[in-house]
């Protein structure tokens, strides 16, 4: 079971009802109702903690905002483009826009606290501790008296 509850869409979450949905509960909010505009992210569990990956090229880390409040890790950005650089093209097939997306974080697993975040080459990074008590811990063997 992972510690961050999901839901792809909410009107796919109950094609998606496995263990991944358990651990991550991510919702989208989208500036235009387009698929596109909403960045995949993979997830990732080691044995010290979980790391998120989001792929969200042509923005600058700059454009991004990451806040956790009540649970709740809101990873959001927008990017600004100028009149005069539309004005230029030809034709636009793709737009940078505006994208939300939420995690509702289980604090007995993820230490809030200690969260960090990288982007490079296109991909943001979240690095989300484990909390001590939900690291795995290594077999022991039981004495029998």
């Amino acid at each position: 079971m992972l510690p961050i509850k999901t839901s792809l869409l909410p009107t796919a979450s109950r094609f998606l009802d496995d263990d991944w949905n358990n651990l991550f509960n991510w919702s989208t909010n989208i500036s235009r109702p387009s698929l596109f505009t909403i960045p995949p992210v993979n997830i990732q569990e080691t044995p010290e903690s979980y790391l998120v990956q989001m792929a969200a090229p042509g923005f600058s880390k700059e454009d991004f905002k990451i806040k956790i409040e009540n649970s709740i890790l809101t990873i959001s950005a927008e990017k600004e483009t100028s009149p005069e650089s539309q004005d230029a093209l030809l034709k636009k097939e793709f737009d940078l826009s505006s994208f939300t997306r939420t995690f509702d974080l289980d604090h007995s697993f993820v230490d809030d606290h200690q969260i960090e975040a990288k982007y490079q080459d296109g991909i943001l990074t979240l690095h989300l501790p484990k909390r001590e008590e939900a690291k795995q811990k290594p077999a022991r063997l039981i004495p029998i008296s």
